[in-house]
């Protein structure tokens, strides 16, 4: 364009010449025309040239870029909004994606359409290929849309078809390396673990004085050789207790073969009459090994506070629990009881309330055990409230009797609510007959109470009642009456128990024991023979608790109707018209049921105010407890129960075949 710009500035300068000289004017003027037509020629017949000669240049330099893109060491390519690839370079297609057109979501199973980015936000995922050979790879993958102007409609140039809706930029990043560092990394984490003899006093007793060392020294050479096996440390803190530490890469290992040192050890057996059993707890991936060392700790509480024989693995807020299969062994000291009682009478001395709640539904235990709970706070001169809701016709009968009764104040019971407006920093709130916060009464109320205690006798789970002050759970005791009675021994000097009071604990252990037949030890007849000093008259309790005609029908139903399942498990459902209380009559259903030859367990399933709810019994070869925990419930070894919402009784029904099937295939019961 410069010559045409020159041409004027020419002809400016031609006229004022023209103006001193027409001649050399004249002259300038023909030289000028000359120069203007040369300048127009070039204009129209060289642009043309340079322009294809630019474009040229343009074009080999993307082909450049190109070539980069397509040698670059890292995996690359141009999909379309619907995963559809488009372009690819060499690094992307070694490993998979080689076809034209293809869908990404073929090559890259774990991405989904859903996943594609949105606007200006980056997606990252992190992929493997062939995770379960040798040659496995890992990747990250990055995926980002790429702008595309809006007159951008050349779809011949770019090869690709429609980009209508958009490219999206596809990377891919090898982090196979770095994967297997910080699995390694993982690997060499320490585990800190507690291993505690649960019956050695018991096992040791039960043997000749000369032959107790050689006991020790077997049990002690088979957890060394279990731990050592392992690349681990075993050092003996106390006479039966262990401290262990192993690498983490273990734990698997430990878990696949559900901690067969449980069983190992009660192989022992010099002439002991007794099988040793023991706890593990593991505590794994705290900040600090001192956090791995808490949540050991943490984990053979739980272990033994669900009656020992069992291993838990704690690892942050999530908690596994194996083994658990055997029997408790029952306590033949009450110590501990007596130091529980003291403990709580001292709680109970230097506050101004004690309110006292059971569990949803409540049974006559829960009732008997918070009734003894209030004699022992009367005897303190301290006043108590039981917290109840509502109750049903299995616990009416004893409840009428405390009802409107002069011996006791009009707010002997009171609801949740009322609780919830009473209670006060300074006052005491009593669980009894169950440690889980949601399965409580008025499970707000735990968080209004400044001071906590739980009295149970059920085993422990993950879901446990916080910051409570004191604790006192027995697996092995039958009832938590039982529990009560002991605690009512140990309250003071002078305790007398009402007639009335004492009937209501006796019930309880006679409920929960299904008439003394299960989990019943030498302690559950001292606290019947307690009871029956002061009062609890047997014949009453009995008259008491007799079934209604609809009650004994819809059991008798539940019975004739019982499926045999897998040769050893008895499942029925129990018809829930016309009764009061359906979920008591199922639960009875469960314990008919083990009467039956060859049934190792039984699960009866009631459904009742939109719920279902199953009864699990059994006598000592299953323990139920563990399979009611796969469905969402607890209990202890012989009665266990679960809830299940949203599904119907025969969906319930299939749940509990398949969740049985499942354990026994596991070899977890």
């Amino acid at each position: 364009m410069w010559p045409l710009i020159l041409s004027i500035f020419l002809l400016i300068v031609n006229i004022c010449v023209c103006l001193v000289n027409m001649k050399a004017g004249a002259v300038m003027g023909a030289g000028v025309a000359v120069y203007v037509l040369a300048a127009m020629i070039v204009f129209l017949y060289r642009k043309p040239r340079l322009t294809r000669d630019l474009l040229s240049f343009a074009m080999d330099y993307a082909q450049i870029q190109k070539q980069l893109l397509t040698e670059l060491s890292v995996p690359y390519g141009i999909l379309d909004k619907n995963g559809r690839i488009l372009w690819v370079n060499r690094e992307l297609s070694s490993i998979g994606a080689k076809e034209k057109n293809k869908n990404i979501f073929t090559v890259f199973p774990e991405l989904k359409k859903k996943q594609m980015p949105e606007g200006d936000e980056k997606v990252v995922l992190h992929v493997a290929k062939d995770e379960d050979s040798d040659a496995a790879r890992y990747y990250r993958i990055e995926l980002k849309n790429v702008p595309v102007p809006d007159h951008f409609e050349s779809e011949e140039i770019m090869e690709i078809g429609d980009v209508g809706s958009g490219l999206v930029a596809f990377y891919v990043f090898d982090e196979t390396e770095s994967v297997g560092y910080s699995r390694e990394l993982e690997d060499q984490k320490l585990v800190a673990g507690l291993i505690y003899l649960d019956n050695y006093d018991e096992a040791l007793e039960s043997i000749e004085e000369v032959r107790r060392s050689l006991l020790i020294a077997l049990i002690d050479r088979k957890i060394t050789k279990y731990i050592s096996n392992m690349g681990g440390i075993v050092k003996k803190i106390e006479k039966d207790k262990y401290f262990v530490a192993v690498k983490q890469k273990y734990v698997a290992q430990m878990q696949n073969d559900r901690f067969y040192l449980l069983e190992d050890v009660k192989t022992v057996n010099i002439g002991n009459d007794m099988a040793v059993t023991l706890s593990i707890g593991l505590g794994m991936n705290a900040d600090t090994y001192d956090g791995n060392y808490e949540y050991a700790r943490t984990a053979i509480d739980m272990a033994l506070g669900r009656g020992g024989d069992q291993a838990v693995v704690k690892d942050g807020e999530n908690i596994s629990y194996f083994g658990g299969r055997s029997q408790q062994m029952e306590k033949n000291t009450r110590v501990k009881a007596r130091v529980k009682a003291h403990a709580l009478r001292e709680l109970v001395m230097n506050k101004d309330c004690v309110y006292i709640m059971g569990h949803q539904i409540g049974d006559i235990d829960s009732l008997g055990a918070a009734i003894g709970i209030y004699r022992a706070v009367s005897f303190l001169d301290k006043s108590a409230h039981i917290v109840v809701n509502s109750f049903t016709s299995s616990v009416r009968p004893m409840m009428e009797r405390f009802m409107n009764n002069p011996d006791y104040p009009a707010d002997f019971f009171v609801s949740g609510d009322d609780a919830l407006q009473r209670i006060g920093e300074n006052d005491v709130l009593v669980i009894v007959d169950v440690n889980r916060p949601s399965f409580t009464e008025c499970p707000q109320l735990l968080e209004k109470a400044g001071t906590i205690v739980v009295l149970d006798h059920h085993r422990q789970t993950r879901e446990v009642v916080e910051d409570a002050v004191l604790s006192y759970i027995e697996p092995y005791a039958s009832s938590t009456c039982e529990m009560v009675a002991e605690i009512l021994q140990y309250m003071g000097d002078g305790i007398r128990i009402k007639s009335v009071e004492a009937d209501a604990i006796y019930a309880g252990i006679i409920i929960d024991t299904n008439n003394f037949l299960n989990k019943t030890g030498v302690r559950t007849f001292e606290a019947a023979a307690y009871l029956r000093r002061n009062g609890a008259d047997i014949v009453r309790v009995r008259k008491m608790f007799r079934d209604k005609m609809e009650e004994f029908k819809a059991r008798a139903e539940a019975v004739r109707d019982a499926e045999v399942f897998e040769n050893s498990f008895a499942i029925g459902v129990c018809p829930a018209d016309g009764l009061e209380s359906p979920t008591v009559t199922g639960a009875q259903a469960a314990n008919e049921l083990l009467n039956i030859v060859g049934i190792k367990a039984t699960f009866v399933l009631t459904e009742y105010n939109n719920c279902i709810y199953i009864s699990a019994r059994s006598i000592d070869e299953v323990n139920v407890q563990l399979i009611m925990e796969r469905l969402g419930g607890g209990g202890h070894m012989n009665v266990a129960g679960a809830q299940m919402t949203g599904c119907s009784v025969e969906e319930a029904r299939e749940y509990v075949k398949v969740t049985i099937k499942q354990m026994l295939e596991e070899g977890a019961i």
